[in-house]
């Protein structure tokens, strides 16, 4: 281990020994390296013996690894610093200042646990006070999260004026912290190298130099897969090394002076603002992956007894016993400190009450603001002339959209608006110099916000979904709110790991320690004659089966403004689901209704009154039902309820219920294919709820159960029209 002196005058003997440093670390502060190191692996041991005591239900471990938890732990800010660890990370957990009676009250999974209240497993972290954020089970997907924690850390230092809190939104309920030199900290295994949210988060860290640590804790497994058939040449250093921007280091991570050193340089590094950091630490596994493995089925003897031989508890004992720090008496007294505390804390923890069954719905939404409150319900301002007099021409969908942006974020600062091609032009040069007139979207609903905002508020993003979904949810951790496009529905799947299991569970998992209130605008559906398969799917029955998550889809220019508005505003994420067959339609177009009308969630808007049959719908069918059931009145008298549900998640149940027992039959229309359809749930609830009220079964319309074709011939027959659905309807009114 590499030492040096204190440079003070000559003194007595026992005066040097006593002023003696290590890399920067006095004595007490080894002695007190070494107490953390030993209650992290004894913490790991005693979880041990209470699962195979079936006293608690799941243990993986963080051994072997504690020297660079330490480290880490030692040169990072808690409560200052933004932390995204994983498994692993005990004894950096325990250096920022949580307890061995916090990780138990965890492994027992206790109503008090600080983590999660009993919903998440151990190791998973989460303490709000110390800036450790909610920590998910898929590897790497909280690397695009720190990118964005950085990024949101940077903006509020450049923005400090929004971080003020502000009533009657998100941002009342929002504590927003910040500091001009922070440093966001996360780590990964060897094996998450692998991911691609792991290259996406280098990426973007290196292209905005940004202050992210990136610690890659190599043990040499993936579970049982050995790093070499993980990752080519079997070091990720090589690989990585051609980042720009970056200070690198690869070192011995069972040594924790060694370690201390390495990341008291790379630290400093992202302090000063020079870019991220990157810290490959070779450890050592010396227990099975987890205790739902057994390493010995795929690692010979040997090999364990070399991992043993480097084992960093044993070295640091050594240590301190070579260099006089500690006696063997020393050391058995701190031991048993440890020992006798974490006795305590385990009596403590298995004592604890367990959470109630009735606490479930908790904090699955925000419990703060309601969007569907009727409180939120405005009014259209009036339209006011044109100075000459002339009437104000109704604007589109897409022209609502864009203006309900612009006053959103002249309103509220923490706005920022990112994808693909949604800025008017990344060098924004040729547009100082009006050399072009900016793009803003493939559909040009952000055109101009750019100009208007600036390029720290509107710009674009890599072409990676996930990597845009990732790093909003990150921002929206630290209060911002990131407005962000997928570009169409069709390429929304990279980003699914981060659209199911993190963005909408942030709040749920840590208890409400943690919430990540952004918006997702989304272009969707077909229509489009020659859209064919990759730019005309829907699929937002997936969406609306996340908990966690609202669901929008407007079919018409003045709902998707008010929708918008309390979308931005919403203290829960909200996927926003545009039609882009409805952004420039004659039908649904207004007048713009002002900076202040906002439309509750959960409220359908019932499209036209009718007595004899209820059809319920949303999006693009809203206007192929509403010719229809128009034509059937025509020719036939029948007068057909429409209703638009404008929200999924939640919807208007009362609304649905009240026509169906006024007209006793229903209709349940929708763009996606039939089967196992958003409609199905619908359609399932009426016949179980109001089975009494029927005098017809309940029918669906929806596209057949293929992809969507690019002959506008094929598209027309997938696709459910207008002559569809008024043969449904005729055929359930005279059933």
């Amino acid at each position: 281990m590499a030492t040096k002196t204190d440079p003070k005058p000559p003194g007595v003997a026992n005066e040097k020994i006593a002023s003696k440093t290590y890399e920067g670390l006095s004595r007490e502060r080894l002695i007190e390296a070494y107490r953390i190191m030993y209650t992290s692996r004894r913490v790991d041991d005693r979880e041990i013996l209470l699962k195979r005591q079936q006293k608690i239900f799941f243990q993986i471990s963080g051994a072997g690894h504690e020297a660079v938890g330490l480290a880490a732990g030692f040169t990072l800010k808690p409560g200052y610093d933004w932390f995204y660890p994983y498994y692993r990370d005990r004894a950096l957990c325990l250096a920022l200042g949580a307890t061995p009676y916090d990780m138990l009250l965890m492994a027992v999974g206790a109503a008090d646990d600080p983590q999660s209240g009993g919903r998440q497993m151990p190791s998973h972290w989460s303490f709000p006070k110390l800036n450790v954020v909610t920590q998910s089970s898929p590897t790497g997907s909280q690397i695009l999260q720190a990118v964005g924690c950085a990024e949101g850390g940077r903006y509020f230092a450049t923005h400090p004026q929004a971080a003020k809190k502000s009533a009657g939104d998100y941002r009342q309920f929002k504590d927003v912290q910040f500091q001009g030199d922070e440093v966001t900290y996360v780590s990964l295994g060897d094996g998450t190298t692998s991911e691609g949210e792991f290259w996406e988060g280098m990426n973007t860290a290196s292209n905005r130099k940004l202050p992210v640590l990136f610690v890659v804790e190599d043990n040499g497994y993936a579970i049982s897969v050995p790093v070499e058939v993980q990752t080519s040449g079997g070091n990720i250093s090589r690989l990585v090394a051609g980042f720009p921007n970056f200070h690198f280091e690869e070192i011995d991570g069972t040594d924790p002076v060694a370690s201390y050193a390495a990341f008291a340089r790379t630290v400093a590094y992202c302090r000063a603002g020079e870019g991220p950091g990157f810290i490959h630490a070779h450890v050592i596994r010396p227990y099975s992956h987890s205790l739902s493995d057994d390493e010995r089925l795929y690692r010979p003897n040997a090999e364990r007894e070399r991992d043993a031989a480097r084992d960093p508890i044993t070295r640091m004992q050594m240590f301190l016993i070579r260099e006089g720090i500690l006696d063997e008496n020393g050391i058995n007294k701190l031991e048993k400190q440890v020992e006798d505390g974490l006795q305590i804390a385990v009596d403590q923890a298995l004592g604890a009450a367990p959470p109630t069954p009735d606490t479930i719905g908790l904090y699955v939404y925000s419990p703060d603001l309601d969007p569907t409150s009727a409180a939120l319900q405005t009014e259209p301002a009036p339209v006011v002339p044109a100075a000459d007099g002339k009437r104000v021409a109704p604007k589109t969908m897409a022209d609502l959209i864009n203006a309900t942006l612009r006053d959103e974020m002249r309103r509220d600062e923490r706005i920022v608006i990112f994808g693909e091609d949604v800025a008017d032009a990344s060098r924004e040069q040729y547009l100082e110099e009006k050399l072009i007139k900016g793009k803003g979207g493939v559909f040009k609903l952000t055109y101009g916000l750019q100009h208007d905002f600036g390029s720290d508020r509107v710009f674009n993003s890599p072409l990676a979904e996930a990597n845009i979904v990732g790093r909003a949810t990150g921002m929206a951790t630290r209060g911002m709110k990131p407005v962000v496009e997928i570009q169409f529905f069709d390429y929304i799947w990279p980003a699914m790991m981060q659209l199911r299991n993190e963005l909408p569970l942030i709040r749920w998992r840590s208890n409400n320690g943690f919430s990540s209130p952004c918006v997702i605008r989304v272009a969707i559906g077909g229509y489009l004659t020659g859209g064919a398969i990759y730019h005309s799917q829907c699929g937002e029955s997936i969406f609306t089966h996340t908990p966690g998550m609202r669901v929008v889809f407007p079919s018409n220019a003045l709902d998707a403004a008010g929708l918008l508005r309390t979308a931005i505003r919403c203290d829960d994420p909200v996927l926003f689901l545009e039609h882009k067959r409805l952004y420039r339609e004659t039908f649904g177009r207004a007048p713009y209704p002002g900076p202040d009308y906002a439309i509750p969630f959960g409220k359908a808007k019932v499209v036209q009154a009718g007595t004899d049959l209820s059809v319920i719908t949303y999006g693009a069918v809203v206007p192929r039902a509403l010719q229809a059931a128009q034509k059937l009145e025509r020719e036939q008298g029948v007068k057909v309820e429409l209703i638009d549900l404008r929200c999924l998640n939640p919807f208007d149940w009362e609304t649905i219920a009240a026509s169906v027992r006024k007209t006793n039959r229903a209709i349940v229309a929708y763009e996606d294919t039939l089967s196992w359809g958003y409609g199905a749930e619908i359609a399932a609830r009426i016949a179980d709820e109001l089975f009494d009220h029927l005098d017809a079964p309940v029918r669906r319309v929806a596209a057949k159960d293929v992809f969507v074709a690019y002959q506008p011939i094929l598209e027309d027959a997938i696709l459910p029209r207008a002559e569809d659905l008024l043969r449904a309807m005729k055929e359930l009114a005279e059933y």
